[in-house]
C-alpha cells in the first residue's frame, strides 16, 4: 500500500480521543498501538485482541513514527 494511503488512517478528531492521531476514527490511539508493538506484542496478536483493525493500520502507525521522528534537530531540553 502507497505511503499517502496508509498515513490517510491515522485521522484527527478534536471530538475523539482528545484530538489525538487514532486509526480511522476507530478511537485506537496510534500511541497505544506502538506501545504493544514495543512491548513485544506481534501485529498478529494485536490484531487477534482488537479484530475492529487491519494490517494496514499498524503498518499506518509505523510509517507515522517513521514521519514523526525525521526531524532535522532534535534539542535537549533537561
Amino acid at each position: 500500500m502507497e505511503e499517502a494511503s496508509l498515513l490517510k488512517r491515522i485521522t484527527l478528531d478534536p471530538k475523539i480521543n482528545h484530538g489525538k492521531p487514532t486509526l480511522r476514527g476507530l478511537r485506537y490511539p496510534v500511541h497505544v498501538i506502538l506501545e504493544l508493538l514495543a512491548s513485544g506484542m506481534t501485529p498478529e496478536e494485536i490484531l487477534a485482541d482488537f479484530p475492529d483493525l487491519e494490517p494496514e493500520d499498524i503498518q499506518a502507525c509505523l510509517l507515522y513514527a517513521t514521519k514523526l521522528s525525521d526531524v532535522g534537530t532534535v534539542l535537549r531540553v533537561a
